[in-house]
């Protein structure tokens, strides 16, 4: 694994969030996948468009983890969309 990058899953529940693990597994067994204490995914950065492709077939996303979640977190607060 070259670099390490932070990833974010967003998943419309528990149900697909444990699918996407699921199914990773499944489909690359030799890639393990690291989930931080915050929930973040910490994985190589050359897996992105897997990352994003099984995550497609789960009803869920993957997107780059921002640097300074805090940001983050104050608009998801200020603009809650009801799924968190």
């Amino acid at each position: 694994m070259n670099h390490r990058q932070r990833y974010e899953l967003i998943s419309r529940n528990d149900f697909w969030r444990n699918a996407f693990f699921v199914e990773w597994g499944h489909q690359y067994p030799e890639r393990s996948i690291e989930v931080t204490p915050t929930g973040h995914l910490l994985a190589s950065g050359e897996w992105t468009a897997d990352l994003e492709r099984v995550a497609g077939q789960c009803f869920s996303t993957i997107r780059m983890a921002p640097a300074d979640p805090g940001r983050r977190l104050i608009f998801r607060r200020l603009f809650s969309s009801g799924r968190d």
